[in-house]
């Protein structure tokens, strides 16, 4: 399995959730380890991989603990802004993988990932910010936005995940694996 389709699949099972007697069988533990196992087989040379290797593993650690139900009720019942605090590590992952695929995708000249994963560094970066915005501030009108958004970005990740994950710059198969399309410069090639 290539790196981004480990991340991709992790997330997946971070992000679905299928009760079970109170517990989810999909326990995000499983998925940060996922996550961890894709993050350490990415291109060494990437930017921040480690910072990202370490930010995957304090993630994964704060999901244990929130696989139990009891736990899960309590936060339920406290404060909406410590449920936004326990989140901080995942959405914090999912900030800092964005920003190191931007690095890369830029970094390898490919402009169009490099567009989206800029993009998805923004929507991350306001699902972190707008709970600070709602709870502190009192911006309820906001609300609607931040709950699209914790939805809508994290599922945007995981496609592109999926469909940069053979990129050479993501730890993928060398593009030049694909196969010939037959074309030079818009004129169909002569057989040999």
């Amino acid at each position: 399995m290539k790196p981004l389709q480990s991340i991709a699949m992790g997330m997946v099972v971070i992000l679905l959730v299928v009760p079970v007697g109170g517990y989810d069988v999909l326990a995000d533990p499983l998925g940060w380890v996922l996550v961890v196992l894709g993050v350490r087989r990415l291109p060494e040379d990437v930017e921040l991989r480690s910072t990202l290797l370490g930010v995957a593993v304090l993630a994964g650690l704060v999901s244990v603990p929130l696989w139990v139900p009891a736990v899960v009720d309590a936060l339920d019942d406290a404060d909406e802004s410590i449920a936004w605090a326990v989140n901080l590590p995942q959405f914090g992952f999912y900030v800092l993988l964005s920003h190191t695929l931007f690095r890369a995708a830029t970094a390898a000249g490919d402009k169009g990932a490099a567009t989206w994963w800029s993009s998805l560094v923004l929507a991350f970066g306001a699902v972190v910010a707008l709970p600070v915005l709602i709870f502190g501030g009192g911006l309820t009108g906001l609300e609607g936005l931040a709950g699209v958004l914790v939805g809508l970005t994290p599922t945007v990740a995981i496609v592109l995940a999926f469909v940069h994950s053979g990129r050479a710059w993501a730890g993928g198969e060398a593009d030049a694996r694909r196969p010939p399309t037959g074309r030079t410069r818009g004129r169909p090639s002569e057989p040999d």
